[in-house]
This record gives structure tokens, sequence and C-alpha cells, in this order.
């Protein structure tokens, strides 16, 4: 049983960095990934909090791109090829709709991260988001698609809502 969240997390990044490329060369596309898997592991660290739900979600699988896939254009993209079809079928739906609400809001991003800041999957390990909370002018410029609100509005606003009801959630049981 898989317990850990690594084929959602690297199949959800390849999806949103294919749908919102970086404009650049090799440097900025690495930026660009790097930004969008942080946005990504935060965003599937908040919505798989705990082992039990990462193995829930890798036995009965995320769900895919198909959705995604139609709101970005790119509707029937890999069907015929089984290579690509099956690293969509591990895209999360929903943990792609929080990392693009992160990537498009600092402030929502900041309440995210300090939200699994004291959570299972960080238990005993530093973890940094640098790159997703405070780019600089460079992050920003290799993801200028990946972080743009009007581009990435039709996916962030697929599930914004329960991603501030879950960080409300979690604000008020602290509280």
């Amino acid at each position: 049983m898989l317990e850990d969240l690594s084929p959602l997390i690297a199949a959800t990044t390849h999806w949103l960095t294919g749908a919102y490329p970086a404009s650049g060369g090799a440097l900025d596309a690495a930026l660009c990934e790097v930004q969008a898997r942080q946005a990504v592991t935060v965003a599937a660290w908040l919505r798989y909090p705990t082992s039990m739900d990462a193995a829930l979600v890798g036995m009965a699988g995320p769900g895919g791109s198909a959705r995604l896939d139609w709101i970005a254009g790119a509707d029937g993209a890999g069907a015929g090829d089984p290579d690509t079809y099956a690293w969509r079928t591990w895209v999360d739906e929903v943990v792609a709709s929080w990392a693009a609400c992160l990537l498009t809001d600092p402030e929502l991003a900041g309440r995210a991260v300090a939200a699994i800041a004291e959570g299972a999957h960080t238990a005993g390990v530093p973890v940094e988001f640098r790159r997703l909370t405070a780019p600089d002018d460079r992050d920003r410029s290799a993801a200028a698609l990946l972080r743009h609100p009007d581009l990435l509005a039709p996916v962030a606003g697929l599930h914004h809502a329960a991603l501030v009801t879950h960080l409300d959630q979690g604000s008020a049981l602290a509280a």
C-alpha cells in the first residue's frame, strides 16, 4: 500500500507545468517546476494530511486530469498514447486547483504553509517553501504563466472555496 503522495505530486506538477509552461530556457523551466512542485506538495499535504489518507488515495486513485484538460483546452490529450494516459490518471483535480490558488494568492499560500507546519508530513523534517511563499523576481519571471491569476482562474476557481473553508477550519481548531 502506497503511503506517500509522490506519484500524485509528480503527475499533478507535470500537468500544471504542461498547461502553464515556463517562458524561457532550461533554468526557467526548472524554476517553474520547483514552484509548481512546492504548491502541489502543500496542496496535497493539506488534502491528504495523514499516511492513511495517502494510502487511501493510492488505492482509490486521485481521479485524473480529464476535467482539467477540458478546462485548459487540452481535452483528449494523450487519449491514444498509453504512456501519456497513465500519468494523467494520477493527477488530482482538487490538488491542482488548490495549488493554482496558492500560486496566485501569496496570503493564502502563507496560510497553507503554516497549516501544514505541524502536520504528519513535516514531522521531524525541515521543509521550506520559499519559492512558493516568497518568490523573487527571477522566480516570477520564470513562472509568469503559472502565477498569472487570470490564466489560472478557471482551475483555481474549481475548488477555491473548499480550500478557504479547509484553512478556516484548521484555524478554528488551533484557536
